[in-house]
């Protein structure tokens, strides 16, 4: 379809008919978004063991005829475990119905999303790990035996009634692998770990979204915006769009370098991809407690913040870079964070 594009909409864990929107009416940052996703496997940057792994169990599932075996992508957020999703549907050339674990509330909310699936469908369920039990209970014959059970009545009189299901695929995303209960989890027939990309495949996928997006950028004006995008593309293609709004206001005919630095300085990016928390956790270790431990409680307290926030969005890239390091006493600022913040041990003095 040219001129407007299908849509399924999931409300209440029911799935609505498709309808068709008129791309005028989308947003335009909801239409640049729809429009960065890569729809095959060839234009997927990144990630080759994965994309190799999952080409041959898409090309095997289509020399049988069959559907593809049921996926479970992993991974941290922003990595393209929805975009796969999406290629998996496109490749197989199928109807994608999209969902997740916290909508699905009742085993009801399933039933319902189950029965609407057409021959071949691929079922993505995000957050999967956040599926009650009462719903997993529900998913696990359908997935093995293509069938659901529905109770009809109530009390002494009610019986099972079991349906046949339309063979389809069921894709799950999570960024917790480890909260994903082991019968679904074995349930899967093909896992698939997404880690976070190098600067390399992130300049790829800036210079990419930056020609769809119609912006003039020089290699080094995508090297400096993939090099503060933590490894993510979803920040790559958001930190893109804010240079580009900054490059559009100042009247700079392209972005270069230059431009994308003070682009990003601008909106409290610094060279190692930091934001303002990033900084003040940072600032917090090093100079208010001069690099001594400190408990998760009291950090979350003196940045304002909350644990689970810091915990699951901040710490494991601060982890990563160095900057941070977790012991049994608490939270330390390491040396590399004494040096990138310009302080020295002893009430933060000024290097």
């Amino acid at each position: 379809m040219s001129a407007a594009r299908k849509e399924l909409v999931d409300v209440g864990g029911a799935a609505a008919p498709e309808r068709e929107v008129d791309p005028a009416l989308i947003p335009h940052d909801e239409a640049d978004e729809s429009g960065l996703r890569p729809r095959t496997l060839a234009e997927f940057v990144g990630q080759p063991d994965l994309v190799e792994h999952l080409s041959i169990v898409l090309e095997a599932a289509r020399r049988r005829s069959h559907p593809v075996d049921h996926i479970l992508f992993a991974g941290p957020p922003g990595l393209g475990k929805t975009t796969l999703a999406s290629i998996v549907a496109q490749e197989m050339g199928v109807g994608l119905r999209i969902t997740s674990g916290p909508v699905l509330a009742r085993a009801g909310d399933l039933a319902a999303t189950l029965t609407d699936l057409q021959e071949g469908d691929v079922l993505f369920i995000d957050e999967i790990h956040r599926l009650a039990r009462v719903v997993e209970e529900v998913l696990y014959p359908a997935m093995e035996e293509g069938q659901l059970d529905v109770m009809l009545g109530k009390g002494p009189t009610a019986r099972s009634l079991r349906l046949d299901l339309p063979r389809f695929t069921l894709v799950g995303a999570t960024t917790r692998t480890g909260l994903v209960a082991s019968p679904l989890r074995d349930r899967f027939g093909f896992v698939g770990r997404l880690d976070l990309y190098d600067s390399s495949d992130l300049e790829r996928i800036v210079a990419r979204s930056a020609r769809l997006l119609g912006i003039p950028i020089t290699p080094g004006g995508a090297e400096e915006i993939a090099t503060r995008s933590r490894g993510t593309p979803r920040i790559a293609n958001r930190l893109l769009r804010r240079v580009r709004d900054f490059a559009e206001v100042r009247e700079h005919s392209e972005v270069t370098r230059d431009v994308a630095a003070q682009g990003l300085a601008l909106f409290g990016v610094d060279a190692l991809g930091l934001d303002k928390l990033d900084l003040a956790i940072l600032h917090t270790l090093a100079v208010r407690f001069d690099g001594n431990p400190v408990g998760l409680t009291t950090l979350a307290h003196a940045v304002g913040e909350e644990t689970e926030t810091i915990e699951e969005a901040y710490e494991p890239y601060l982890i990563r870079q160095g900057l941070l390091h977790r012991t049994p006493r608490g939270r330390v600022a390491t040396e590399r964070a004494f040096e990138h913040l310009g302080v020295s041990r002893g009430n933060g003095r000024l290097l």
